[in-house]
């Protein structure tokens, strides 16, 4: 499953070498810094507010033990943490029994974005994580209002092949 990925691993971008690695229960407030840098999440209610880090602590906990999923972060040569990502593996019956790795939550810092960092999380998820859980198809979903990101995944040799719905459950969990 996911905790066999090769890890910790050092990338290099523009913006300088990042060590990839598994979020622990210490991250908890650098990953809240980094959704809330980011003005949709931060419109969804990702706003690093104090009161809601038991949701985060609760969410890290389900995430990391969970043998299917993986929570990585991009650390600098200072040790801060400056990206985060989401993978989660998929088995499915669909395409012949193919294995998908979706992708989720990609965070850079804001102050670090266009550095080639993201460029290096993601052409080291389609280039090592994913041959190396053998898992032949890479997704990931983003929000129709992150036109940059659109434009971000293509150049990476992502296609939007599909449509996706979300349905919000009335009464259950955050937005």
């Amino acid at each position: 499953m996911l905790h066999e990925l090769t890890l910790p691993v050092r990338l290099s971008a523009r913006a300088g070498s990042v060590v990839v690695r598994n979020a622990v229960d210490s991250d908890l407030d650098a990953l809240m810094t980094l959704l809330s840098d980011d003005p949709i999440s931060a419109a969804r209610g990702d706003v690093a507010a104090p009161e809601d880090r038991p949701q985060y602590a609760a969410a890290l906990r389900s995430i990391t033990d969970d043998p299917s999923n993986a929570l990585l972060v991009a650390e600098d040569e200072t040790g801060r943490l400056v990206g985060t990502l989401q993978l989660t593996r998929i088995p499915g019956m669909a395409r012949r029994g193919s294995t998908r790795l979706l992708v989720e939550a990609v965070r850079v810092s804001s102050a670090l974005r266009s550095g080639g960092i993201g460029s290096a999380l993601m052409r080291w998820v389609t280039d090592v994580a994913a041959p190396e859980l053998g898992t032949p198809l890479v997704q990931l979903t983003s929000d129709a209002a992150r036109t940059d990101a659109h434009r971000f995944y293509e150049r990476l040799g992502f296609t939007a092949s599909h449509v996706g719905f979300k349905y919000r459950v009335p009464g259950v969990g955050a937005r």
